[in-house]
């Protein structure tokens, strides 16, 4: 067999070939696959896996909250639909507020739990 390489202190395993590409690549070089950020990242940058932030989604709650552009933001299109559809009651806004709420309260990981899936 072949030899193995060793992959260096600022390198890493392309997550679909294999191949060892820089710890900052996003993309592999090799097979164009993007990479997910690493758990460190995720943390550092207040980011779930698919993208979506707490404190962005906790700033639509606050000012759009009560039309459900949050619960879109988060992909939960039915929830924003009814949010649209009951929005001229109030009732929308006034929980999207306490939600809001919520989600600055949450920790990063329960909010990469809950809504960090694509």
């Amino acid at each position: 067999m072949g030899e193995f390489a060793s992959k260096g202190m600022d390198e890493k395993y392309c997550s679909e070939c294999g191949a060892i590409i820089k710890a900052k690549a996003e993309i592999c070089p090799q097979c164009g696959v993007r990479q997910m950020p690493s758990p460190a990242a995720i943390n550092l940058g207040h980011v779930a896996p698919n993208g979506k932030s707490r404190i962005a989604a906790a700033l639509f709650a606050f000012f759009l909250g009560g039309f459900g552009i949050h619960k879109f933001y988060l992909g939960q299109i039915g929830l924003g639909i009814v949010y649209l559809i009951f929005c001229w009651t109030f009732i929308p806004a006034f929980v999207a507020f306490i939600e809001g709420v919520l989600f600055l309260t949450m920790s990063d990981e329960t909010f990469n739990q809950k809504y960090g899936q694509s």
